[in-house]
């Protein structure tokens, strides 16, 4: 257990993410509070947003410490106000962005997940408007790049070992990919209409995997070919984060099941 940090604001967490060292980084969602958990010493460390950012609607769910080790910072985002955090862990300095502080009356954004690439610069997606957003680490500088299929709502998502990030384009039924060097996309539509892809990885054979929150579908899908497998788990399940384990033969597939409050492990026959 941990404690709060407003009485008023409801409790939970979400976006539980490893750094390089093996500590566990969680947003607390509307407690607007960034938490690392080191399980080695079981001790909490707790760094509160500042007053600008702290507003009544804050809520921090995605802290990406995934290359932290880089400039000893850690990205996330505040669904408060589409916002987008970096944490300087030895000062405990916050730096705050507004990509769409300026955006039209009647433009809704929203900053769903946060993703570094190797040099810990920010990608984010932006689920209302079906962009890809950059944040350069060095120079602080926004880019957005729209995706091909319109009103896809980009949700979550992985960047791989080459640098290009893999997304779920929720309301697209597709597999989304933004290359971050020559900024192109690619996009794989999905056998089953209403699929509602969440998350999608890259395994090792450059595979990529996905699961449906409505179909109880998993999807394997070549990207060198094209080709695609369903697999239909053997109950609701309601998929959200998605995960691979590189280290078995095949890859095998894990993922939570939100209906069922259980683990499930997928391991393909071929």
């Amino acid at each position: 257990p941990y404690p709060t940090h407003r009485d008023s604001a409801p409790t939970g967490s979400l976006g539980l993410r490893a750094d390089g060292a093996g500590n566990l980084w969680l947003g607390n969602m509307y407690q607007a509070t960034i938490v690392k958990f080191d399980p080695r010493t079981a001790q909490f460390q707790f760094w509160t947003l500042p007053p600008e950012g702290n507003i009544a609607a804050a809520q921090i769910n995605m802290v990406s410490p995934q290359h932290s080790d880089v400039d000893g910072k850690v990205w996330t985002q505040n669904n408060g106000f589409a916002g987008v955090h970096r944490l300087d862990i030895t000062s405990g300095k916050i730096e705050t962005w507004q990509p769409f502080k300026d955006a039209r009356k009647g433009e809704p954004h929203n900053i769903y997940d946060v993703i570094p690439d190797s040099h810990n610069n920010a990608y984010f997606t932006d689920f209302r408007q079906g962009q890809i957003g950059r944040i350069d680490a060095k120079a602080g500088e926004i880019a957005l790049f729209q995706t091909p299929t319109p009103r896809s709502a980009p949700r979550r998502g992985n960047m791989d070992a080459q640098d290009r990030l893999w997304f779920g384009e929720y309301r697209g039924d597709r597999i989304g990919m933004f290359d971050t060097a020559s900024h192109e996309f690619k996009e794989w539509k999905l056998n089953t209409r209403w699929s509602a892809p969440y998350d999608v990885v890259l395994d090792k054979n450059e595979n990529a995997w996905t699961g449906s929150m409505v179909t109880d579908q998993v999807t394997r899908l070549n990207t060198k070919t094209g080709e695609m497998v369903d697999y239909l788990l053997p109950r609701s399940t309601n998929i959200r984060r998605v995960f691979v384990d590189n280290s078995t033969t095949p890859v095998s597939f894990w993922v939570g099941s939100n209906d069922g409050a259980s683990i499930v492990k997928l391991e393909p026959l071929d």
